[in-house]
């Protein structure tokens, strides 16, 4: 039996493989890293998969000995490792109830264990109640006295999971005193093998749920809930913003704010192949009409309250800057966009930042949103990071040559 394809650009698939045997990328094709292990090498996309398994198993493998050593703080890299790589892994499969997967995912679940066992911070795993009686699993990575402190959620994007932010062995939230709660929300991680859909207001009403839940923790500093969404959490954060007003300060970052249809219909065909699956759909021209249409933050970003910060790369071919713009434009509370010169869709090892990760500056960012510095009520900012210069808290204020519904280049 010939099996269907389930979108019109699935045809393409021959492009994606020669680019992964090219480039080493399936999607993002800006960056000159690769989507495999350092050194591997994969010649078609259902050879993803196994790479990342191996590289996992070898980490694993390495883990356990320093863990039996007690070499803990060891045992702990080579467990962030393996769990990113099974993450990787059962991630490139997107069918429901596929045998490898649920494998993978239980090796996932296992690494996250140990890890917790050597980590130099307690980490629970949390499951809050959601529709049907579901849950929303998440892992919350406390500050090593559990104080009452502020708390960061992490809303992941499509192609990442709870597992993925913050590392065990780079936590910059305890850095900064946070405590940082990292969600599957619907159509994420586990939340895909219990059939929990990125669909209508799931990822809204389950953040919220998410809220409720940190709300009761003695832990937790109920009046300084942040959020900082990546990718197309950026997109699901600002939605959850709009829905849910007991979020102190927003991070969107990694811009998938605009309607959506770049990332449908320009971009990489993996990226809707994907999205269709954590939809729960088989059917594109269905998907199309009862989901991608209604993807979008028009209409939403009035409704935010908290101080917000949106950052994008100039050139992110997943939001076109002038899309960017015309976000910042609709929000109504203290709001700041950082645009990063020459930059794309991820924002890793920034030249922009000295090399950084943007996660460094964000969580400073909402340290000080939430203490009130520098943020007053008519807060209004806009900072071109420029390549190998000050920083966003330089002097790059910056006013954009296009007005709304103008193409930047």
């Amino acid at each position: 039996m010939i099996r269907k394809l389930r979108t019109q650009r699935d045809d393409q698939q021959w492009m994606l493989d020669l680019a992964l045997n090219m480039r080493g990328r399936v999607q993002n094709f800006e960056r000159d890293s690769t989507d495999l292990p350092r050194g591997k090498r994969a010649r078609n996309y259902r050879m993803i998969t196994k790479v990342w398994r191996q590289d996992a198993e070898h980490h694993e493998a390495l883990a356990k000995r320093a863990h039996a050593r007690g070499a803990h703080a060891t045992a702990a890299v080579h467990y962030d490792h393996a769990v990113d790589a099974y993450r990787a892994a059962q991630h490139q499969i997107y069918y429901d109830d596929n045998p490898v997967k649920k494998y993978l995912c239980r090796k996932l679940d296992e690494m996250v264990d140990r890890r917790s066992e050597v980590a130099h911070y307690p980490i629970e795993r949390v499951e809050v109640p959601f529709d049907d009686g579901k849950t929303i699993s998440c892992l919350l990575h406390l500050l090593p006295d559990r104080r009452r402190a502020p708390v960061v959620i992490y809303v992941p994007g499509m192609d990442q999971t709870k597992e993925a932010f913050p590392l065990v062995t780079h936590n910059v939230g305890l850095l900064r005193g946070f405590h940082v709660l990292a969600m599957d929300g619907p159509g994420q991680g586990s939340s895909n093998l219990k059939k929990i859909r990125a669909v209508g207001d799931n990822y809204e009403r389950a953040g919220a749920a998410v809220i409720s839940y940190l709300r009761g923790r003695k832990e937790i500093d109920r009046r300084r809930i942040a959020v900082y969404g990546s990718s197309m959490g950026s997109f699901w954060s600002l939605r959850l913003a709009s829905y849910d007003h007991r979020i102190a300060a927003l991070v969107s970052a990694v811009a998938c704010f605009n309607p959506n249809n770049t990332i449908f219909t320009q971009c990489s065909p993996r990226f809707k192949q994907m999205f269709m699956y954590m939809a729960g759909y088989e059917d594109e021209e269905k998907f199309d009409r009862e989901v991608a249409q209604h993807m979008t933050v028009r209409g939403y970003l009035g409704r935010i309250k908290c101080p917000t910060l949106l950052s994008t790369g100039e050139f992110d071919p997943l939001c076109p800057l002038e899309d960017a713009i015309e976000a910042f434009g609709e929000l109504n509370s203290p709001k700041e966009i950082w645009v990063f010169e020459n930059q794309y869709h991820q924002q890793r090892s920034l030249s922009n930042l000295g090399g950084l990760d943007n996660y460094e500056y964000v969580f400073d960012w909402l340290r000080m949103a939430m203490t009130g510095k520098g943020l007053s009520r008519r807060h209004r900012r806009i900072a071109y990071i420029k390549e190998n210069g000050d920083g966003p808290w330089g002097k790059c204020e910056w006013v954009p040559a296009v007005k709304p519904g103008q193409a930047y280049f």
